[in-house]
């Protein structure tokens, strides 16, 4: 049902009212705005935008603002000064905010609007509080909340080095076929490959963008979106239209963090802006771990910093990632072996007396017995065994180890 406003039906999440307050908040204030989630979720979407529009803000928002400056120890006069022009910007940007026009131009866009208690709002968002998106827009054709319910969040550097998009990739894939979801950034290196490892299983796989849902950002990646598109999700808590920022980068990771149920630092520098996403996952208290790479590079400095500080879980393989995320007990993986050779196959008495078996000269069972600490019998029947299976030889001063025989392939 259509209202004739081109804003469409309330869905299940809230009121038509209450939707068109947080889209109206989405212009107003930047994502993870600490006055206005304070506001948001002191007095509710709606009358937060009723409030901006009055400028005049509830007085425990500005007891808790003062509070807060107070602890900056700034003055009065500078916290109502500072509360002043928070609030002057919010009404700027409100004269200019449409929230029927966004709606139209999310839906030309082929976007769709969610808000907290739809039924594919992920509730783990929840955990941010206060930081909390007022509303997503998703493009794709997955379902939010189920793509995340099993997920890893994958990061790492944008300039990252053929080995860091050729771990990235496999961890993508191979979490996938694990059946977690893959959620990332979007962006060049470690991110690009992580979502491309999950398309190649044909799996969901969720970038969360720093711009508005309908930019291409970076512009090289047009065709990996529209594939991410087609078999997951673009998600945004900015507006049609909002080129990316610095800030906004930095900001969007804590919803990276808080979608999946752990993050993986595939390849950092110390000065990484995944590393701004691992700390987020800490603070939320979401499972964290970072791949080692070789110690002479720069680009995995951060993770190793991560691992030596006892942030992160150290893995090297999908299958050890999905352990650490999954269910106790669950998706063991399996513990790394050499190869099996015939030496691994003998008895722990007939390993002993191959030991003490020398390799050029040869001796006589009762020196092999005193070196091999075992008895004459066992070793004149480990012996037998032994030289049946190629591994020792009688020569005429005793036994020795045969040359080029079973026991040179250990």
């Amino acid at each position: 049902m259509n209202d004739g406003t081109g804003a469409g039906a309330p869905a299940e999440g809230g009121t038509m009212n209450d939707r068109l307050a947080r889209v109206t908040l989405m212009r107003l204030a930047e994502p993870d705005d600490a006055v206005m989630g304070r506001l948001v979720a002191a007095c509710g979407p709606e009358a937060a935008v009723a409030q901006v529009r009055e400028g005049r803000l509830d007085p425990g928002i500005v007891r808790w603002f003062e509070s807060v400056r107070h602890r900056s120890a700034a003055g009065p006069g500078e916290t109502a000064e500072r509360l002043g022009r928070i609030l002057a910007a919010w009404r700027a940007r409100l004269a200019e905010a449409d929230p029927v026009r966004d709606l139209a131009e999310g839906e030309r866009a082929g976007a769709r609007l969610i808000v907290p208690g739809d039924s594919e709002w992920p509730t783990q968002l929840d955990d941010l509080g206060e930081s909390r998106p007022y509303a997503l827009w998703l493009r794709g054709e997955a379902n939010l909340r189920f793509s995340c319910v099993r997920s890893v969040a994958i990061v790492g550097s944008r300039a990252a080095t053929p080995y860091g998009t050729h771990v990235a990739a496999e961890f993508g894939a191979g979490l996938s076929e694990r059946g977690h979801g893959v959620v990332s950034g979007g962006a060049y290196g470690v991110d690009g490959a992580a979502h491309r490892g999950a398309l190649a299983c044909d799996a969901p796989t969720v970038a969360v963008l720093a711009c508005g849902a309908d930019i291409t950002y970076p512009s090289a990646h047009h065709d990996l979106f529209a594939a991410v598109r087609g078999q997951g999700l673009l998600v945004s808590e900015c507006p049609m239209g909002v080129r990316p920022t610095r800030p906004r980068f930095l900001v969007r990771n804590r919803l990276i963090a808080a979608l999946a149920r752990g993050t993986v630092v595939v390849e950092a520098a110390v000065r990484s802006g995944a590393l701004n996403t691992a700390g987020h996952a800490a603070a939320l208290n979401r499972l964290l771990a970072a791949v080692p790479g070789p110690v002479t590079s720069d680009t995995s400095a951060g993770c190793h910093r991560l691992i030596r500080q006892g942030m992160a879980a150290c893995v090297t393989t999908p299958a050890e990632m999905a352990e650490l995320v999954g269910v106790i007990g669950d998706e063991l993986a399996p513990e790394p072996r050499g190869p099996v050779v015939p030496r691994d196959l003998l008895g722990p008495q007939t390993r002993r007396v191959l030991e003490a078996v020398p390799a050029r000269t040869g001796t006589g069972p009762a020196t092999i017995a005193v070196a091999a600490g075992v008895d004459i019998e066992t070793v004149l029947s480990c012996l037998g065994a032994l030289a049946a299976a190629g591994y020792v030889e009688r020569v005429p001063r005793g036994w020795r180890l045969r040359p080029g025989g079973s026991a040179d392939r250990t």
